[in-house]
């Protein structure tokens, strides 16, 4: 392994410093538990707030404390940390001081019926308002019918039809006599009246002089027959005809009359029936101002209740109707009389007057932004303001909501309608099947809501920094990052949080406890999970399935406690289950179908490391590195980036190589050289720069024909310099290659 190389004075390597090999006991760091004084986890005190992640502990805390505008959240981490978890236990808190929102509740617009009004009221007060409607309304079905079936009303309606009665009457008395000084009388007809001579005679029609209301005085006056006027001279029937048009004239004027009389007549019904409403109504109106006396918005959708309830009265007395058919009239108005109801649409009450943490994990378009819901009628689609329902932006409004990033930018409408909420400040209730034209069913247009919410979004880090560089409107609305890390350093105090981060989650999902052995065992896999002796892994979720597992290997040895054998037991199941693959390439080298040497040594050719990663689980390997040359025009040619099998980060460590040969012996001729390299049997992508060192040590030898040990593999990106670098998957590459030696044989070299 190469340490840092000694400067020269003008800061260029000299040449690498090679350190001692490591000592075995090196090669693992066991936990250091002295500082924790239990037999099981189940004596650790309880953890409170997050191990290690005081980052993003401060930027959530900083997030939720400022009210600017637009400083929303965005938290990020590994998809196994459980950041949702951690986030919401970092907003509840948050919320513990702050005082509740406010209700809100959707009435009723009479004006406008198709654009429904939003009412603010205090917290918990919504369920008053609605109740005192209700109240309102059922006190309303008795004494409106009351009142117009009292005497008083009866009298004063009679009053009123008697006059118009008498004005009927007195008109058509009036037509009588003038047509009874002219020798006339009126009939009646089945079309209508008409204008006839007197007679002496019998007649087949009666006599009339009376009104369209069946009233008016009778004259003895008889119809004289037609050949009794045909008879007449010519005179006298000219005269009569004459009489007879004067009459007609004031006959029709009289019926013309006659509407406004009736329209008169309705008029003083109608003012009768609004004054007799009013007075019915004003007291429970006013006892219902009375407990709302101070929201005067309230007080003034009140006052618009009892201007509709005066016009429609006439509801009330038809749903008090008697006999048989009054449930179904009452069924039937039922629907009219709900328009005096009251939405709620959020209420603290139901939420214990608390700022409200809401979770949105399916962000739809109506579950964020509400909906409006339709009822079959009569084969329609029909709604009124009680079918909007709340969405999540509604219920979080006055406090935060957390909401997958993933699940909202899968959503067609829902990321640019947040948007729009956050520019406008309001909550719309958007109709994704209106936006595409796939219905023109009536809908309503809600009042908006004001949209006071903190957001917060979490996702990974890659979702985070493409919607950063693609979205322009992303940095606006959400300025605060809070990036939970994935380790933590290693440390007597952070191994001692380790152990009650361990104790937490047996506790919080009911597991069984571990003893001494088992807390350390567990954190020294938690250090394998990082890949550094010098970090804790902080992903939670791995975690969590091995102490699940180790208590489950517990429970069938029958222990109480889980103890570092169970831990160890896990894990090596863990492995093995998905471990096929891994024990098919092992065979295949054992069995000498991979060619990779463990014994001697040969020119050109070294035994270099991988690492394959299969869904989470991940193994290392050895791979034979041949290298051949021969004179040339000093090109080094990568054998896998010909084929398009190496990806970008190996084709960088072999120019990266190239380099370091030109800069060390091409500096006065040009190299007059070719050489290729090739992962031998290597069948699939080959990726990562840890490679280019093993490649160097393979090349070197091929130009100087100097043999290479092959019981010895060799991983580790080299720089222009000719520097070693630190490496990756260093377990799993030490792992693989001991696993081959020890199943051949070890030989002590």
């Amino acid at each position: 392994m190469a340490d840092d190389p000694r400067a020269s004075g003008d800061g260029q390597p000299t040449g690498p410093q090679f350190s001692a090999p490591l000592p075995a006991h090196q090669l693992t760091r066991p936990a250091d538990l002295g500082d924790l004084v239990f037999e099981s986890t189940a004596d650790l005190p309880s953890l409170t707030g997050l191990v290690g992640q005081d980052r993003a502990r401060d930027a959530v805390r900083f997030g939720t404390d400022i009210a600017v505008r637009g400083f929303n959240i965005f938290a990020i981490g590994s998809p196994t940390g459980r950041i949702q978890q951690a986030v919401h236990s970092l907003l509840e808190a948050a919320a513990r001081d702050r005082p509740a929102p406010a209700d809100w509740v959707y009435v009723n617009n009479f004006a406008a019926p198709h654009r429904p009004t939003a009412l603010t009221l205090p917290t918990g007060r919504a369920p008053a308002l609605r109740q005192e409607m209700r109240h309102l309304i059922d006190d309303l079905k008795v004494a409106i019918p009351a009142v117009f079936d009292s005497e008083d009303y009866q009298r004063r309606r009679g009053a009123i039809e008697e006059a118009l009665r008498g004005q009927s009457e007195k008109a058509f008395s009036a037509l009588g006599e003038m047509a009874h000084a002219k020798n006339l009388v009126i009939v009646r007809t089945p079309t209508g009246f008409s204008v006839a001579p007197a007679g002496t005679g019998p007649a087949g029609t009666g006599p009339a002089g009376s009104g369209p209301a069946g009233s008016g005085p009778a004259h003895n006056s008889q119809v004289m027959p037609p050949e009794e006027f045909n008879a007449l001279p010519a005179a006298a029937q000219h005269d009569i005809q004459q009489a007879m048009r004067e009459i007609e004239r004031e006959l029709e004027l009289t019926l013309r009359a006659v509407p406004r009389l009736e329209k008169t007549h309705r008029d003083a019904v109608r003012a009768l029936n609004r004054e007799t409403a009013q007075n019915a109504i004003a007291q429970q109106i006013e006892e219902a101002k009375a407990v709302f006396v101070d929201l005067p918005h309230v007080l003034a959708w009140l006052e618009t209740v009892r201007a509709d309830l005066v016009e429609n009265a006439p509801l009330f007395i038809a749903s008090a109707a008697p006999g048989e058919e009054a449930a179904q009239v009452m069924a039937q108005l039922q629907g009219l009389l709900d328009r005096y109801d009251v939405n709620i649409l959020v209420s603290q009450e139901c939420m214990m007057a608390i700022v409200p943490v809401v979770e949105e994990l399916h962000a739809t378009l109506g579950n964020l932004l509400g909906r409006v819901e339709y009822v079959s009628m009569q084969g329609a689609l029909v709604t009124n303001f009680r079918l909007i329902k709340p969405g999540a932006l509604h219920r979080a409004n006055g406090g935060m909501i957390l909401i997958d990033a993933r699940s909202l930018l899968a959503e067609p409408f829902s990321w640019p309608a947040l948007k729009r909420s956050l520019v406008r400040q309001t909550i719309e209730i958007e109709d994704a099947s209106r936006m595409l034209g796939l219905t023109t069913t009536m809908s309503l247009e809600p009042d908006p809501i004001p949209l006071n919410v903190k957001i917060v979004l979490f996702g990974d880090r890659n979702l985070y920094y493409l919607l950063a560089q693609l979205d322009p409107d992303f940095a606006q609305h959400f300025k605060v990052l809070a990036d939970f890390d994935d380790d933590m350093a290693r440390s007597p105090a952070t191994e001692s949080a380790a152990a009650r981060l361990i104790g937490a989650l047996c506790a919080r999902h009911a597991l069984r406890p571990l003893d001494r052995g088992g807390v350390a065992r567990v954190i020294e896999h938690a250090a394998r999970l990082a890949g550094d002796a010098g970090k804790l892994t902080l992903l939670v979720d791995q975690l969590h399935e091995l102490l699940a597992e180790a208590g489950h290997w517990a429970g069938k040895a029958g222990r109480a406690v889980t103890t570092r054998e169970d831990v160890q037991a896990a894990v090596d199941q863990q492995a093995y289950r998905a471990g096929r693959i891994h024990a098919q390439h092992k065979e295949s080298i054992l069995r000498n179908i991979a060619l990779v040497q463990t014994t001697g040594s040969a020119v050109g050719q070294i035994n270099g490391l991988s690492v394959f990663q299969l869904g989470g689980y991940s193994f290392g390997s050895p791979t034979r590195i041949t290298c051949r040359v021969r004179p040339g025009g000093g090109k080094v040619v990568d054998i896998e980036r010909e084929v398009e099998l190496g990806g970008p980060l190996h084709s960088k460590g072999m120019l990266i190589l190239t380099g370091f040969l030109a800069g060390r012996y091409a500096l006065d001729v040009p190299m007059s050289l070719y050489a290729s390299l090739v992962f031998e049997q290597s069948y699939g992508g080959v990726d990562g720069d840890s490679a280019s060192s093993a490649e160097l040590y393979a090349l070197l030898s091929a130009l100087s024909e100097l043999a290479l040990r092959q019981d010895l593999a060799v991983t580790g990106s080299v720089n222009q310099h000719g520097i070693v670098q630190a490496i990756g998957g260093v377990n799993e590459k030490i792992e693989g290659y001991f696993d081959i030696c020890r199943d051949r044989g070890l030989t002590g070299t």
